[in-house]
């Protein structure tokens, strides 16, 4: 009989796990993935993410690249953002991806089904992105809700592996990889450059630093994290951004942009971009992140 009870709690837990898992990712994702209108940032780069999560587009004459995909209903979100702008989705050439997350790479394999485009991804991230989401550093029960596909997402073809300090380039498009972990093994940032008219500005794309995800701790991180902090101090950044849009004020500079005399000089925020890791260093001294 006790046997009996015990085996009903476990079956009982694992059904309410499940229910509360599905509710909380629809909910996260509606949150998370309202649209947003897409916008020139600076030169040949745009933003055409949703309200919550970031995407970028980088345009070239010999083709485009963009960074991240969001949730897994974002794609579609992205590939008219996309059109809006008067780009076609055929024409991106390459996919990238900042941190392996729902959230970030979700909509990976919908924006790689509808362009044709090569995904390339760090060593640590390109097996969670395979896979779905399934990362062998989240703790087992939220790993298990990733395994049967509450949150997980649709898995994408990586095509290539790069290391830390790699170019991906796609015409004159140059981009280079710093891989900087902490939020997962393989987050990675990117910065690349962009002309506005007679002026070159450096931007960054930098990995989350506000912490490590629910449930993600691996032996290295806090290690990683400090080596992550060095490298974005040290990368110069005119123009910042991270996948959460939220944290360089995307709505912010975009209503600044519509009355500033040059529209890009709403964006050009290396302060920001100094704030920001001074704050994440701050709570990682104090213990609270990773």
């Amino acid at each position: 009989m006790k046997r009996e009870m015990v085996a009903f709690v476990l079956v009982l837990a694992a059904i309410l796990a499940v229910f509360l898992g599905r509710l909380w990712k629809t909910t996260v994702d509606r949150n998370g993935s309202s649209p947003a209108d897409p916008f020139r940032i600076a030169g040949n780069l745009y933003y055409v993410g949703a309200n919550n999560v970031s995407a970028f587009l980088v345009t070239g004459p010999e083709g485009h690249v963009v960074l991240d995909g969001g949730y897994p209903n974002t794609g579609p979100m992205i590939i008219a953002s996309i059109a809006q702008l008067g780009f076609d989705i055929t024409d991106v050439k390459v996919l990238l991806n900042s941190i392996p997350r729902r959230d970030h790479a979700g909509g990976l394999a919908a924006l790689q089904q509808a362009s044709g485009a090569t995904l390339w991804a760090s060593e640590s991230s390109a097996a969670v992105i395979a896979s779905g989401g399934d990362d062998p550093d989240i703790a087992l029960p939220l790993r298990t809700l990733t395994q049967i596909g509450i949150l997980g997402f649709p898995p994408a073809r990586v095509d290539h592996r790069f290391k830390d300090g790699d170019t991906i380039r796609v015409g004159p498009i140059v981009l280079t990889a710093h891989v900087t972990g902490g939020s997962t093994r393989g987050c990675t940032s990117w910065s690349f450059p962009v002309r506005d008219a007679e002026r070159v500005l450096n931007v960054v794309s930098a990995c989350p630093l506000e912490g490590a995800p629910l449930g993600m701790r691996y032996p290295e991180q806090g290690a990683d994290l400090e080596r992550s902090l060095r490298v974005l101090r040290s990368l110069p950044a005119d123009i910042w951004v991270t996948s959460g849009s939220r944290a360089w004020g995307r709505y912010r500079k975009f209503v600044a942009s519509k009355t500033a005399q040059n529209p890009v000089d709403a964006f050009i925020d290396p302060e920001g971009y100094r704030a920001y890791i001074d704050t994440a260093e701050a709570e990682f001294r104090q213990g609270k992140v990773p």
